[in-house]
């Protein structure tokens, strides 16, 4: 069924568009002249933010950290050879999968530090990407409790997603 909803989504769009007489293609080029604007906009946001990240790969920190923190993360239930994923998850995507590859290929794919990875990696956000975007591309600069909550959350599914799979 669900290869079917953008097709039909397509099809409602182009039937109504057709009905009120609204130029479709007109409207799609301004949207992607719009989208061009909006990726020179946010582009340096967005590099400042993926440099960040492989500094911190790169020199270790987050190896370095992930071990400082790991009795912690024990203790909340989150196993030892998680910790870099769980520190890296909020600052990047890509990085995060190169991660969980990496658990994959040591642990195996259905071991349960694998199993506790992918729901990690399913319940948790890219929080200070997410951000950095929005940020970028609205008024809105005080995220005083945004960020906080946000990270608050992410470790909440943390140890609930190691839980569940300790459970299963």
């Amino acid at each position: 069924m669900s290869i079917y909803i953008l097709p039909i989504l397509f099809l409602l769009l182009i039937i109504y568009c057709c009905f009120k007489r609204i130029n479709t293609y007109d409207h799609f080029v301004k949207g992607a002249k719009g989208a061009i604007t909006l990726v020179v906009d946010i582009f340096p946001f967005i590099a400042s933010i993926l440099i960040a990240v492989a500094l911190l790969r790169v020199s270790g920190i987050t190896t370095f950290l992930g071990k400082a923190l790991s009795p912690l993360f024990n203790v909340l239930g989150i196993p030892t050879e998680l910790c870099e994923l769980v520190l890296l998850r909020p600052f990047t995507g890509s990085g995060s999968y190169g991660i969980l590859e990496n658990i994959f290929t040591t642990y195996g794919a259905d071991s349960y530090i694998s199993r506790c990875a992918c729901v990690i990696m399913g319940c948790s956000e890219t929080i200070f990407y997410v951000a950095t975007v929005y940020i970028s591309q609205t008024k809105v600069k005080k995220l005083l409790y945004a960020i906080p909550v946000a990270l608050a959350c992410s470790l909440v599914g943390t140890i609930l997603a190691c839980l569940v799979c300790k459970i299963i």
